[in-house]
């Protein structure tokens, strides 16, 4: 005969107790330093050193030059494995460093790679300026959509994360699969403004496009709001019309997200001038400033033109444009992507303005 199997009951004595089974761990814990490096390429040095301040750490040393031959090589000089890795590099020209836009681009996918060969944890792209982000579109056949083109090439090297500010169009997050930080230099800008006390302001938007920007942007300064009919027959060529809305006796503030040749710009602002209004400024978060930019803004009537430090200005820069640094914005987004805390709250949830 077989015997019985005994239980859980069976084997337990009336004073045992329960009997229970011991789980084993799932995952092994381990307790480690997370560590913030911030890095700089030769695009803006002068913004990545004011970033480092404001978060209190030192940039990391790296060995960036360019062979005779044009090619870009890098070296980080001590080793980042395990640590969050910030680079610094805006898409644009120094001449203060002797690189051009594409240097600074090939440059940023070189350290990129760099750092992801070198074991770091988190790789974050920190672009305050976004090199071809106006071509984010087909205008004509056959052309390239290279706002796209530069996003694959920024995930292709290994990129974890982008941190941008004022995309000129904010259908370029859409062409990341990984997560896109969108800052905006509205409310620095609108701070500046409303601290200067004007009277009968109104704001000016150059374009259809800019419409929504430049609404918010009066809203903020509690200013009315006009629109400037333009029409682009060339690419960099621009043809302001006439306006819509009523600047006469009044003190316009042009916006826009970025000035480059800026010969659209002092167009605009004789328009207004023309139209009535007795004062005019310009503002814009990116100042490109590329080709006849100084001449055009030396010849324009702006009293000032507002610009923040996402690009650095070349030398000789007229005396009417003021910088305001955007280091703390970009300083308070890091430290937030770093301890995994909102960044958005930087904004309180209002930094999609397209």
């Amino acid at each position: 005969m077989t015997a019985p199997v005994p239980t859980l009951s069976d084997a337990a004595g009336p004073d045992d107790g329960p009997v229970t089974s011991t789980a084993m761990n799932t995952s092994l814990p381990i307790d480690y330093d997370k560590r913030l490096m911030l890095f700089s390429g030769r695009a803006n040095p002068e913004l990545a050193e004011r970033i480092a301040e404001r978060l209190g750490v030192g940039l990391g040393p790296i060995t960036l030059k360019t062979f005779s031959n044009g090619e870009v090589y890098c070296r980080f000089e001590e080793s980042i494995r395990g640590a969050d890795v910030f680079i610094i590099q805006p898409i644009c020209g120094n001449p203060q460093t002797g690189i051009t836009a594409n240097d600074a681009l090939m440059e940023l996918l070189v350290m990129i790679d760099a750092a992801v060969g070198a074991s770091a944890h988190r790789v974050i792209a920190v672009m305050p300026w976004y090199g071809y982000s106006r071509q984010d579109k087909k205008s004509a056949p056959r052309e390239p959509i290279s706002a796209r083109l530069v996003a694959r090439m920024i995930e292709s090297a290994g990129a974890d994360r982008v941190l941008t500010m004022d995309l000129h169009a904010g259908q370029v997050q859409a062409f990341f699969q990984i997560p896109v930080d969108h800052m905006t230099a509205l409310f620095m800008l609108t701070q500046y403004f409303a601290d200067l006390s004007l009277h009968d302001l109104v704001v000016v938007s150059p374009d259809a496009g800019r419409v929504k920007l430049n609404k918010r942007f009066a809203s903020q300064i509690g200013a009315e709001l006009a629109i400037l009919d333009k029409e682009r027959p060339a690419q960099q060529v621009a043809e302001i019309g006439y306006v819509i809305g009523d600047v006469r006796g009044k003190t316009a503030v042009i916006v826009d997200d970025m000035i480059d040749t800026a010969g659209t710009l002092r167009a605009a602002g004789q328009t207004v001038i023309d139209a009535g209004a007795t004062r005019v400024f310009a503002a814009a978060t990116h100042p490109v400033l590329s080709g006849a930019a100084f001449e055009n803004l030396a010849a324009a009537p702006f009293e000032q033109i507002i610009v923040t430090d996402t690009i650095p200005l070349s030398p000789g820069a007229p005396e009417n444009i003021r910088t305001l640094s955007c280091s703390a914005l970009l300083a308070d987004s890091i430290r937030r992507i770093f301890s995994d805390d909102s960044v958005s709250e930087v904004f309180g949830g209002e930094n999609q303005l397209f």
